[in-house]
């Protein structure tokens, strides 16, 4: 399968997805399986895991639409997403996942990540995220890949810094969800900076 980098000129650069499972020193990152439903549902119906995300505690049915979605994903245009599971190398089962967005504009993407709760604190995040950073810049070719964020959400702010993200916007009441005004922070990392960190 190609993917294509869109461009402003309208010139396209083919971009293979590489093999996966990723496998980093604790982490294996796959594609999302039928198995893992009950493991997603399980930290995706707290309140906690959706404090931070764009809507409410999932249901079964949204959560088994979205492990649909997720197991099933291509990777070709812009909208399209990368979305795998995160498993422990040395344990088999879902911890969470990370996600990539081929976002509109010339080698612009988004990261995410969520976790379930008993593997937050280990570094799990980090290091799925640092190898999807990789996957970005070095597989995928592109140029910004960002964060966007609540500001409430310190933990995931001090993973970006981690990371060697750069805050680079805060944006005051920009949306609002829950019932309430959020500000929203936005870090983003350069495929130069990524190169010589």
């Amino acid at each position: 399968m190609e993917q294509r980098m869109g461009s402003v000129g309208g010139m396209t650069e083919p971009k293979p997805l590489p093999p996966l499972p990723i496998r980093t020193e604790r982490l294996v990152l796959r594609r999302f399986e039928a198995a893992d439903l009950d493991a997603f549902h399980a930290y995706h119906s707290l309140p906690e895991t959706a404090r931070f995300l764009p809507r409410e505690a999932k249901s079964y049915t949204q959560s088994m639409e979205t492990v649909g979605r997720y197991a099933n994903f291509e990777f070709e245009k812009e909208g399209d997403w990368v979305a795998l599971a995160i498993e422990a190398r040395d344990s088999p089962g879902l911890l969470g996942e990370v996600v990539l967005k081929w976002l509109e504009g010339c080698g612009q993407a988004e990261i995410g990540w969520s976790l379930a709760p008993e593997a937050r604190g280990k570094g799990y995040a980090a290091e799925a995220a640092a190898a999807m950073l990789k996957l970005g810049f070095e597989d995928l070719g592109f140029h910004r890949i960002d964060a966007k964020l609540d500001a409430l959400n310190t933990a995931s702010a001090a993973l970006c810094e981690r990371l060697g993200m750069r805050l680079e916007s805060r944006q005051v009441d920009k949306w609002h969800y829950k019932g309430e005004w959020a500000t929203e922070v936005v870090y983003a990392l350069l495929a130069d900076e990524w190169k010589a960190r």
